[in-house]
């Protein structure tokens, strides 16, 4: 076992994808049956399984070779790791998603009401299906620890339960441990965490909403990627573990911008991981300097591609942006991925199923032609 990167810097695949693909409409529909009651867990359990069949299959095709189930068991990305950990609920969360035309939506978010323990397995039916279906690379995305503390503000828990957050994530991270040890046990070889609060920390206004709440934003950047490490302490040999720093993802708004400075040194150099997936898709992420402290034994995927609008970005200008990102971080230990993933909810992005296909054959045709 160990607590630390100790595997390749080299990206497991050229081209990746972060996770979240597309729910079919049969899908879609089945989820909202299920939940009122029009259909029972057989018949939305098959739907699923010929929906993931399916999601594998379009992996396969357009020429990926690190493939998951596009989270077709998921409502979005974090429900699970709620619905199957005792402690955890579903609240309100202290922020808008928006956009620039100023669009804003409310959003509900884990919330903790009593002390948290592992109950059993979140993903590993997931991995397991996967893993039967599949000789790629196995892929599968946990909510980052942070995800279940940031979003209540100093009232992320009900009063009483835990005398300080560094009290509630040690019982956390002896969630995360035993959920990682068995997802290894079960194929998995790669996971990812989804990382939102930390990129939402590189966000100004951000940090003075957190500040004017009486907490101190510098502290909470210790305190996530110290969550983080706490989290894979105990990873099997050989799992890759990468983090993506997403600014959210809800049809298409987003919750933050803001370049990676304000955490990038923290961030790159303490977590015990092997790369960082990072969303560089828009002006809103800045510029590529803050790679300069991603040390030498890890790399960085980089989301170049956006997964909110349907154009297709010139091969040309994503072999330029590569080359800039080499500058800080050798060409060697890069990747390429879309920014976000393409439904971090049933919901899913203002794009088709087609405009998603063809982003991912994108991905996989830029990494063949830059790194040739």
């Amino acid at each position: 076992m160990t607590s630390q990167s100790t595997t390749s810097s080299v990206p497991l695949a050229r081209a990746d994808h972060i996770g979240s693909l597309l729910r079919p409409g049969k899908l879609r529909r089945a989820f909202r049956d299920f939940n009122d009651a029009a259909i029972g867990e057989p018949e939305f359990r098959a739907i699923q399984d010929e929906a993931i069949r399916d999601i594998i299959r379009l992996q396969h095709d357009v020429g990926l070779e690190v493939v998951n189930d596009g989270e077709f068991r998921r409502g979005s990305y974090w429900s699970r790791f709620v619905q199957r950990t005792p402690g955890l609920a579903v609240g309100d969360a202290v922020f808008k998603f928006h956009d620039d035309q100023g669009h804003e939506a409310d959003f509900t978010a884990p919330h903790v009401h009593e002390r948290v323990a592992r109950g059993g397995p979140i993903a590993v039916d997931e991995v397991a299906f996967v893993r039967a279906l599949s000789a790629a690379v196995t892929k599968v995305t946990l909510p980052s620890p942070s995800t279940m503390h940031f979003w209540g503000g100093t009232h992320y828990a009900d009063r009483g339960i835990y005398a300080s957050a560094e009290d509630f994530f040690a019982d956390l991270a002896r969630v995360y441990r035993g959920e990682i040890a068995d997802l290894a046990a079960a194929g998995a070889q790669y996971v990812q965490l989804d990382e939102v609060p930390l990129a939402m920390l590189c966000d100004r206004s951000v940090r003075d909403h957190v500040a004017a709440g009486g907490q101190d934003p510098d502290r909470l950047v210790d305190l996530y990627v110290g969550a983080i490490n706490q989290a894979v302490e105990e990873r099997p040999s050989g799992l890759r573990i990468g983090v993506h720093m997403c600014r959210g993802n809800f049809k298409g708004l987003y919750l933050s911008a803001g370049g990676y400075d304000s955490v990038a040194e923290k961030l790159f150099a303490g977590a015990h991981v092997d790369h960082f997936l990072l969303e560089y898709d828009t002006a809103r992420a800045g510029d590529f300097a803050p790679l300069r402290f991603v040390p030498k034994h890890k790399g960085v995927v980089l989301g170049l591609v956006s997964s909110k609008v349907a154009a297709l970005e010139p091969i040309d200008g994503l072999r330029r942006r590569v080359d800039e990102a080499a500058k800080h971080v050798d060409a060697a230990r890069l990747a390429i991925s879309p920014q976000c993933g393409f439904a971090s909810t049933v919901a899913g992005n203002p794009i088709g199923e087609d405009d998603m296909r063809a982003k991912l054959g994108l991905v996989v045709e830029a990494a063949r032609v830059i790194w040739s």
